[in-house]
C-alpha cells in the first residue's frame, strides 16, 4: 500500500494550519508544518534553527538546504509509515523536485491550494495573536486593546510573532507570488491539483477538501 502524503498551498493566512491538525486527524497520518520545525529547532538553538530564524524574522525564505535537512528528517520518523500531511512546503519548484525524489513511486501525492485574496490575507495575519502557554490562535484585528491580549482558553498573555507584523507580511506575499505560486502550474500540470475557496468559514472549507480524499 502506498503512502499517502497530502500538501497544502496557499499564501500565508490562507488557513492552511487550521485545515491541516484537522485532516490529520481524519487521516490519522501526522501533520509536518516546516514553521513548526523551525520554531522547534529555533527553541533549541540548534545550528539549523539559529540560520533559520534570520530569514523567517525578515519575512523571506529559509534557503531549501536547511529546509530539507530538517524535513526528510522528520518524514523518516516512524509515524510517517503511512504517509503525512506538509503545510508550508514545498515552496519553490526545486524543494518540490527534491520531494519528487524522495519519495519517489511509493506514495500517492494530492495537492490542494487554498485560495484567499491579499486583502483578507492580510487582515488575517496582521490581528493574528498566539498564546505563550498552549498555542492557541486568536484573531484580535489590526488594532487590539491591551485587555484583549489574553488567551481565551487558559487566561495567559498572548503575543504576536515577528513574522506576523503587518510590514513583514506584506513582504511575505511578494515572497510567495514570486517563488510559490508557480508550484499551483506544477502540480496542475501532475493532475494532483485541487482548488479551493480559502475565503469559506473553516467547516465548510474541511468539507471541500474532503470531498476528494
Amino acid at each position: 500500500m502506498k503512502k499517502q502524503i497530502v500538501i497544502l498551498l496557499g499564501a500565508p493566512g490562507s488557513g492552511k494550519g487550521t485545515q491541516a491538525k484537522t485532516l490529520s486527524a481524519d487521516l490519522q497520518i501526522p501533520h509536518l508544518s516546516t514553521g513548526d520545525l523551525f520554531r522547534e529547532n529555533m527553541s533549541k538553538e540548534t545550528e539549523l534553527g539559529m540560520l533559520a530564524k534570520g530569514y523567517i524574522n525578515a519575512g523571506q525564505l529559509v534557503p531549501d538546504e536547511v529546509v530539507l535537512k530538517m524535513l526528510f528528517a522528520r518524514t523518516k520518523a516512524s509515524d510517517c509509515f503511512k504517509g503525512y500531511l506538509l503545510d508550508g512546503f514545498p515552496r519553490t519548484l526545486p524543494q518540490a523536485e527534491s520531494l519528487e525524489k524522495e519519495i519517489k513511486e511509493d506514495a500517492e501525492l494530492i495537492v490542494f491550494n487554498l485560495e484567499v485574496p491579499d486583502d483578507v490575507i492580510v487582515r488575517r495575519v496582521a490581528g493574528r495573536y498566539v498564546c505563550q502557554s498552549c498555542g492557541l490562535i486568536h484573531n484580535l484585528g489590526l488594532a487590539p486593546k491591551e485587555s484583549d491580549k489574553r488567551c481565551h482558553k487558559c487566561q495567559e498573555p498572548l503575543i504576536q510573532r515577528s513574522d506576523d507584523l503587518a510590514e513583514v507580511v506584506a513582504n511575505r506575499l511578494l515572497v510567495y507570488y514570486m517563488y510559490t505560486k508557480p508550484l499551483v502550474e506544477f502540480y496542475v500540470k501532475k493532475g494532483v491539483l485541487h482548488a479551493i475557496d480559502g475565503t469559506k468559514e473553516p467547516d465548510l472549507v474541511h468539507q471541500d477538501i474532503l470531498q476528494y480524499l
